[in-house]
């Protein structure tokens, strides 16, 4: 018992020293590699000049290589930049990026449908991952207090966020102090943006999180939009948010067209599945809507057909301004007629609205044709889906 006792004050005495060694040689700028550890004697390394740690060597090593890769690929793209204006008969040094681009699909044209697998000619630093710089000093120590938590700049982000906040709020309770108790700001302008995703804000922090982190740092930054005096840090929040682009109304809007009368009308054409629909909505209406000369509620019987026809209406809301006038062919069951019907009603209405109004449109789905069509029948099967029941003998 005594002799096991005695082992483990050894044992003890032994890791002290080694920590106080590594200690002592920290303070110095020595790594860790350059102790040797002795039983009782001390290992002096003043005099000697600091090495770099392997750590230090290998990020080093890294971002040198990463240095060389990128110019070594700058040198090509303005090469091959040159040769293309050369091509294009055109001035290579006021031939941009998107010259490039376009000359490359002219002499190159492709039908890959990815567009990474598209050639192109683009400079390193557009397709090449950023990579992070070093984290460590000559001496060995962290520049950030945050680098032993494994994310530096993920949790450096959230501390800004977190000084915004508290920022505000101090803001705020000075202003309630003075009496003031509604904001004078304008709320930050956010129209047609949304907040960056994960992937762009790991390219963005040069460092992989989890969803759960993603997660966190979304609801700081609402929190930070909810503030009544947001707009004094609206650099910041615009910084992580990105543009909604509007895709391309590739159909034609026709103009509205008068009768005899002068009232004002639209036609389109939908189609769904096998049915297909021509509709004519006429200005100064009433709502009446008749399908083949029928009244809706006697041509459609159930009640999901006639909410599918009159969403378009309900929409944009003018569910009482026009009258329609249905005509769908025999092909088809109720819904695909009524299916085809809404389309029609939906790229009829676009004459009436404005631009923003038929985007909305857009993104509700209204304008665009559904492509489920009715699966054909399998040979060796009973239906599309469905198998001849299977027999052992």
């Amino acid at each position: 018992m005594a002799a096991s006792m005695g082992r483990k004050l050894l044992h003890m005495r032994k890791c002290y020293c080694l920590r106080l060694q590594l200690y002592e040689s920290f303070k110095r700028g020595t790594s860790s590699s350059q102790i040797a550890v002795d039983d009782g004697k001390d290992n002096e390394m003043e005099g000697k000049p600091s090495v770099l740690s392997a750590m230090m060597a290998a990020a080093r090593d890294r971002r040198t290589a990463f240095d060389t890769l990128i110019q070594k690929e700058a040198i090509a793209y303005e090469k091959g930049k040159r040769h293309l204006a050369n091509m294009m008969g055109e001035d290579p040094e006021m031939f941009t990026q998107k010259d490039v681009d376009a000359a490359i699909e002219y002499l190159l044209p492709t039908g890959m449908y990815e567009k990474n697998a598209r050639p192109m000619l683009k400079h390193p630093l557009d397709y090449y991952p950023p990579q992070k710089a070093a984290q460590l000093g000559p001496d060995g120590r962290p520049h950030e207090c945050f680098f032993y938590t494994g994310r530096a700049n993920y949790y450096n982000l959230m501390h800004e966020c977190a000084n915004h906040l508290e920022k505000l709020m101090k803001f705020e309770d000075q202003k309630i102090a003075q009496g003031i108790l509604e904001p004078n700001s304008e709320p930050v302008n956010l129209i047609r943006s949304e907040w960056i995703d994960k992937k762009s804000l790991e390219l963005k922090i040069v460092e992989e999180i989890s969803d759960e982190e993603y997660e966190r740092f979304i609801i700081m930054m609402e929190r930070l939009l909810k503030q009544p005096y947001a707009k004094q840090v609206e650099s910041f929040i615009l910084d992580y948010r990105k543009e909604l682009l509007a895709v391309i109304n590739k159909e034609i809007v026709h103009e509205i067209q008068h009768d005899e009368n002068g009232v004002a009308f639209s036609e389109a054409i939908g189609r769904r599945k096998s049915a297909s629909a021509r509709v004519v909505i006429r200005d100064q209406g009433s709502g009446i809507v008749t399908v083949n000369n029928q009244p809706m509620l006697e041509f459609f019987t159930m009640v999901q057909s006639r909410m599918s026809i009159m969403f378009p209406f309900q929409f944009v809301g003018m569910i009482d301004r026009f009258n329609a006038e249905c005509y769908v062919s025999e092909e088809g069951g109720k819904q695909c007629q009524a299916g085809a019907v809404r389309l029609a009603i939906s790229r009829a209405l676009q004459s009436f609205v404005d631009i923003s109004q038929i985007e909305q449109m857009r993104q509700a789905g209204l304008l665009t044709q559904d492509p489920r069509i009715r699966e054909r029948k399998k040979p060796g099967q009973k239906k599309a889906r469905k198998k001849f029941t299977w027999k052992k003998r």
